[in-house]
């Protein structure tokens, strides 16, 4: 397992999040669209690949978007299906925090499907915990949003 940073221009980050947006969509879900949207080009990402007969094959991704001075917000986290249940969601999110206390991010947000109960105890077993809906997800009834204090600011 190899974890590499990109920016959202990178082709792989780009496979990766129209998967995901797949996936979202064929759980038919109010909250998502499969449209491929345009990534933010402040979203950071981190990569992760496997070593494979045929060469490195990525399998999961996790980006951090600036939203204000000292908060960040954790965008696209996605492993692929035959890739999960292996911890390395954990690892992605590790970096991401990793990424977040480099550029001086000290609270760490996200937002998931209410309903993706393996993907909350995901979160809050990270230390995150459920705070109200922001930004663009308050009237997004299928959301929950989190938060997590990554270090004491001072």
């Amino acid at each position: 397992m190899k974890l590499t940073r990109a920016d959202s221009t990178d082709p792989t980050v780009n496979e990766l999040c129209v998967e995901q947006q797949a996936e979202l969509a064929g759980r038919d879900l109010d909250a998502f669209n499969a449209t491929p949207k345009k990534l933010d080009p402040r979203i950071a990402f981190v990569v992760a690949y496997v070593t494979a007969p045929s060469g490195d094959r990525a399998v999961g991704c996790a980006g951090l978007q600036p939203l204000e001075p000292g908060v960040g917000e954790l965008k696209r986290m996605y492993v692929r299906p035959d890739h999960r249940r292996n911890g390395l969601a954990r690892l992605l999110l590790a970096e991401i925090e990793r990424m977040a206390d480099e550029r001086g991010i000290t609270v760490l947000r996200l937002e998931t499907g209410r309903d993706f109960h393996d993907v909350v105890a995901l979160y809050v077993s990270s230390g995150f915990y459920e705070i109200p809906r922001f930004g663009g997800y308050v009237d997004a009834e299928a959301s929950a949003c989190f938060e997590k204090q990554l270090r004491l600011e001072g």
